[in-house]
């Protein structure tokens, strides 16, 4: 089984994900990114790009105001 891996969006820590049988769950470790926590991933890639989709569309909210 392959271990933990953090995420990483940028300079900021997103979470952790964690191998499970079905795949990779999600554990945040920034408020940024709570809604994914406990989502299942199919690879840490696919959690990375989520974290970084979310991430580019907070900053898009932000920039819009």
């Amino acid at each position: 089984m392959q271990p933990a891996r953090i995420v990483e969006v940028g300079e900021t820590s997103a979470g952790i994900v964690v191998p499970e049988t079905d795949g990779f769950r999600f554990f945040s470790a920034h408020p940024d990114f709570h809604t994914l926590e406990g989502r299942v991933f199919r690879s840490p890639r696919h959690a990375t790009r989520a974290a970084q989709d979310l991430h580019a569309r907070r900053r898009g909210r932000r920039l819009a105001s």
